[in-house]
């Protein structure tokens, strides 16, 4: 049991919002199951998670144990770019989710590469095995997944060292007048929402080059490079610069194109090989949705 004296800062601060400023690593999400699930008090009561905080209060509070995900295997298709012993490059569709989760339990990437490949890496652990790197559910596109941990290792190093080459196409809301850029800033969790990612003073170091690709009415279609690899990277970058992504439900306007989720694709990825040391380079087309997409905008 952690226990916490409410100081005067604190005052009338709602219980769920502190306890995940107190702990970091959980959102704020996951601090309200804990109070639903009796795990919080407050003064030896349990209260709810919109209970304002008062001074000398006595938070005590238990992070309930994590049942591990049962993973199974599931016979999705996969579209395979390349695959030899080491390694297995991926074009992920749009709405498919890297890894299992509480909400989402099955129908991940994971889930399909289990039923494919046997061998995977597990340093990233039984609900992660082989995944090198993420992109988000709705962006579609490659990335590639370790076989072994030897692989998985140096394919870490190698993003650690910035030496992946990392390309994305995005369709923003807005006119870029200028042909080329680079985006530094800072990503960090959200303080005023922890579900999100913002550019907060204390974040991780985040480089974004783009370069106009095409230019409609109202929107600009870039070609995005990462030097960086932070959480909704470009997705926060392109917000801050005031052109956000078409389709975004969490950073971009409400008023938006039906994309369902964010129009950005992964379409290049380039790394060396874990034992070879041959240099690889896979290029993928952006999916169907989002050509007709373009086709269809007034230029």
């Amino acid at each position: 049991m952690t226990s916490y004296i409410v100081e005067e800062q604190h005052v009338k601060k709602r219980i769920d919002k502190l306890l995940a400023e107190i702990n970091p690593e959980n959102s704020r999400s996951q601090v309200q199951e804990w109070i639903s699930g009796g795990y919080v008090q407050v003064n030896g009561e349990k209260v709810k998670a919109n209970y304002k905080c008062q001074l000398e209060d006595v938070l005590e509070w238990q992070i309930p144990e994590v049942k591990p995900l049962e993973i199974e295997a599931e016979n999705i298709p996969l579209d395979i770019v390349y695959e030899d012993g080491e390694l297995i490059v991926v074009n992920k569709p749009k709405g498919m989710v890297v890894h299992p989760s509480v909400g989402h339990p099955s129908g991940t990437l994971v889930n399909a590469l289990l039923y494919h490949c046997h061998d995977l890496s597990g340093i990233n652990g039984i609900e992660r095995p082989g995944i090198v790197h993420r992109i988000d559910k709705d962006t579609s596109g490659l990335l590639v997944v370790a076989k072994n941990d030897q692989a998985h290792k140096k394919l870490a190093e190698q993003l650690a060292s910035k030496t992946v080459v990392r390309k994305y196409e995005a369709l923003l809301h807005g006119v870029i007048e200028h042909d080329t850029g680079m985006i530094e800033a800072p990503i960090g969790r959200d303080t005023n929402d922890r579900q999100r990612m913002g550019i907060v003073e204390n974040g991780k170091n985040a480089v974004t080059h783009f370069r106009v690709m095409q230019r409609f009415q109202k929107y600009t279609y870039v070609e995005c490079q990462l030097e960086t690899g932070r959480t909704h990277q470009i997705r926060v970058h392109m917000r801050y610069i005031g052109y956000p992504l078409v389709g975004d439900p969490k950073y971009g306007p409400r008023k938006t194109l039906d994309t369902n989720g964010q129009a950005l694709h992964a379409s290049v990825l380039g790394f060396t090989h874990p034992r070879t040391n041959e240099n690889l380079y896979f290029e993928v087309e952006v999916p169907t949705y989002f050509s007709e997409l373009l086709a269809n905008l007034d230029r």
